[in-house]
């Protein structure tokens, strides 16, 4: 028999989610050194010492089982933003955040409302559970706001994923453009602002979505330490809501769904202010090396707000593959609808420069 088939339909029709392969893998696959991975958004600089020592620690204890309810994280994390233990949800990486969102308020039937180009977990996560997605027109591969909010309130939905800034076109949502669209926005309707990207905005682009939580019972904040603060590998993440809606989210969150090694090391990492300033220094430069080279090369690329940058190159899959061919790892996104593009993380300088002297190489084969 078909085992397939035992499944509901809905979970059939998912087109899973393709992760990067490791480096060490392609380097064998392919029978070359010194590849450059700039797929994944990672961040560069690896993570905080302060984090490294944590996990040293905290490995101490790994046969016992991680506070279930992260009681230290939070309370850094309550230190940081004013917000109570009651009002925060900590997950497995900021995906898991997602993905409770949608299993604590979506069920079969229920629709959930997000942007074309956005980030893909969003249809994932509400198909899993047997929602239906409504994906959004972007206006110059951004949210269209306004279209967003008329969607969601002529189709009832549920729920609404906003990501800012947006994976993987890297476009970004002023503080006035979220707040009129919450304003404008029924009660009824939950929204997710997936600032995964947050700590890479300049400051005059800056916004405290916290303090916007008194004011909207119906916001919930999903942010990640994967990123700025380098611990992709650990996976932890967490978001703030109305204290009814993270008691909800808790209900069908795992009881140890971060590890005590996560929990020790986020805990830490989010002490060491410096770090985060360094890696935002790194980025803003790498941004300018990255783009100004893309403009020398006269490619196409949306300005970006995050730390990846997404250019337009003709037949992404055979640029990517070629690129792959030279030790460069970008990422192809047709998935997202963008089969003409590619998307490259900022990394170090000298991993920009690699990048940017392939892809010349690359387009004079193609002259």
């Amino acid at each position: 028999m078909n085992y397939c088939d035992l499944a509901p339909p809905y979970i059939r029709s998912i087109a899973p989610y393709q992760p990067g392969k490791p480096i060490a893998e392609l380097e064998r696959e392919l029978g070359v050194s010194g590849i450059v991975k700039l797929a994944s958004n990672e961040n560069p600089l690896g993570c905080s010492p302060l984090a490294v020592g944590a996990m040293h620690e905290a490995i101490k204890t790994i046969a016992l089982y991680p506070d279930g309810n992260g009681f230290e994280l939070k309370d850094a994390l309550s230190k940081r933003y004013g917000v109570e233990h009651e009002r925060m949800v900590l997950g497995n990486g900021s995906n898991d955040m997602l993905e409770l969102a949608a299993r604590a308020f979506l069920a079969p039937g229920d629709k959930a409302v997000y942007s074309a180009h956005a980030f893909a977990v969003y249809p994932l996560a509400t198909q899993a559970v047997g929602a239906t997605g409504i994906s959004v027109p972007a206006i110059n591969y951004g949210h269209d706001l306004d279209a967003m909010r008329k969607a969601a309130v002529e189709q009832q939905a549920r729920l609404v994923f906003i990501a800012n800034p947006n994976n993987p076109t890297g476009t970004f949502l002023s503080a006035t453009d979220l707040l009129d669209f919450m304003r404008a926005l029924p009660a009824n309707i939950l929204v997710v602002l997936d600032e995964a990207y947050n700590e890479y905005l300049p400051a005059e682009c800056r916004y405290d979505s916290v303090s916007w939580l008194k004011d909207f019972p119906n916001l919930i904040i999903s942010r990640t330490f994967s990123k700025a603060y380098g611990l992709a590998g650990l996976r932890v993440g967490y978001a703030f809501a109305n204290a009814q809606v993270a008691d909800m989210m808790n209900r069908v969150r795992q009881p140890f769904n971060v590890n005590s090694v996560a929990q020790a090391a986020a805990t830490a990492a989010l002490r060491d202010e410096a770090f985060v300033r360094q890696t935002h220094e790194l980025n803003r430069r790498g941004m300018v090396q990255i783009t100004q080279g893309l403009g020398k090369l006269g490619l196409e690329f949306i300005p970006s707000y995050g730390n990846f940058i997404s250019f337009k190159i003709g037949n992404g899959m055979k640029m990517y593959r070629r690129l792959l061919e030279l030790g460069v790892i970008v990422r192809p996104i047709a998935s997202y609808d963008m089969p003409d593009y590619l998307r490259v993380s900022i990394g170090l300088e000298s991993e920009n420069e690699k990048f940017l002297s392939a892809l010349k190489q690359v387009l004079g084969e193609t002259a």
